[in-house]
């Protein structure tokens, strides 16, 4: 080794300066120029790669889909199988320890959908297709009807909660929501 870090292709770090320009900026400011320019590319060398905002924006949440897909694929197969195994994933997923960079990535992640969002609610249909798939793995968990869905929701508003600040549960308060939705897996927290 050279000690040099790989490479990085032009895509890649063109999907990467848009980001970084919503979360610093907001998606006004995400301009076919300005995410040039942050990349380190020629407008033109971004038009090759992405036509427009908007096929920026689909790249985006494409990719920012097989995340929250190969994310969720892996929270499952940690998880001993049997009934409540999506759902266990699910509370583990979303009241974990998890780690600084798996929280910097869900909070790009948000900034992604809210920009996606503000600019066509249709761009959401990548993330709209996996927590589809979520969803339906989650009511064939082989528990009973509305129990992984309500690990699932309040999951979901946790996450909201992180996103836009709304409020900082303690380590104290995560784990009584944790022993609260155990309950519903059936199982001891």
């Amino acid at each position: 080794m050279d000690g040099h870090a790989p490479t990085v292709d032009a895509p890649t770090r063109i999907l990467d300066a848009a980001e970084n320009l919503i979360i610093a900026r907001g998606v006004a400011a995400l301009t076919l120029e300005a995410a040039a320019r942050e990349a380190g590319v020629s407008k033109g060398g971004l038009l090759y790669h992405f036509a427009s905002k908007e096929a920026l924006l689909e790249a985006l949440l494409r990719r920012l889909s097989a995340f929250i897909a190969q994310e969720f694929a892996a929270c499952v197969a940690a998880q001993p199988e049997g009934p409540g195994r999506v759902a266990r994933s699910m509370l583990e997923w979303g009241f974990g320890e998890g780690d600084l960079s798996c929280n910097e990535r869900h909070q790009r992640a948000g900034a992604v959908f809210l920009a996606a969002f503000h600019h066509d609610p249709a761009l959401l249909a990548p993330m709209r297709a996996v927590i589809a798939e979520m969803r339906a793995a989650v009511a064939a968990d082989g528990l009973p009807p509305g129990h992984g869905a309500a690990i699932m929701a309040a999951g979901d508003g946790l996450f909201m909660a992180r996103l836009f600040s709304l409020y900082a549960p303690s380590s104290a308060e995560l784990a009584e929501m944790r022993a609260a939705l155990s309950g519903l897996l059936g199982a001891r927290p």
